[in-house]
């Protein structure tokens, strides 16, 4: 789709670098709107008198019309599929393309791959989550084998991720064992280990 993602913050330059990296680098660029603090996040009525700013996703059509606009809480995270939906309204006839070709990709996916990957642990992930990081390194130093599946690549495990974790791509999931666990929680995870 010819459409232009951007990341607007209320924090500084700095501390939106440090996100970046903590998530090895992102693909889009962020805009600081530090000083005046907020003003753009004001401007959009979504600055918080804490000042902090709701997370917001505002969909702007090539003449600066608000097209869609979506708000939550900072800790809810917003359906990707919405989204999508969204913008194939303002590219109508982008939208069979880009469907037709994700619909080639996932029937090259389902003739090369196995159904299901055959490991007691199975960890889904992002190459950008923190929290898979940490669950990774814990696998590691317990010497607990595991398979990775990223499901920014893997559309399919991405739709699995979202019937288990209530419609959101929550990285990390696991299935440990047939037992599903949403969010890196180590008592859990023991708990599923231990189970024969």
């Amino acid at each position: 789709m010819d459409t232009q993602v951007l990341g607007i913050s209320v924090d500084s330059s700095d501390c939106l670098y440090a996100w970046a990296e903590s998530l090895g680098g992102i693909t889009y660029p962020l805009l600081s709107d530090f000083f005046p603090h907020g003003r753009v996040a004001q401007l959009y009525g979504v600055l918080r008198p804490e000042g902090y700013s709701e997370r917001a996703i505002f969909v702007i059509d090539k003449r600066g019309v608000i097209r869609y606009v979506d708000v939550h809480e900072i800790d809810d995270q917003p359906d990707n599929e919405v989204l999508f939906a969204e913008l194939y309204k303002l590219e109508p006839e982008l939208a069979e393309k880009d469907r037709q070709i994700l619909q080639r990709q996932q029937q090259a996916e389902a003739a090369s791959e196995p159904e299901a990957p055959a490991a007691e642990v199975v960890m889904y992930c992002t190459p950008w989550c923190p929290a898979c990081r940490r669950a990774r390194a814990y696998f590691n130093e317990k010497k607990i084998p595991f398979v990775e599946i990223d499901i920014s690549r893997d559309r399919t495990a991405a739709a699995q991720v979202r019937q288990w974790a209530k419609g959101n791509e929550t990285t990390p999931t696991f299935l440990i064992k047939g037992k599903v666990i949403v969010e890196f929680r180590i008592d859990e995870i023991e708990a599923a280990l231990k189970q024969t």
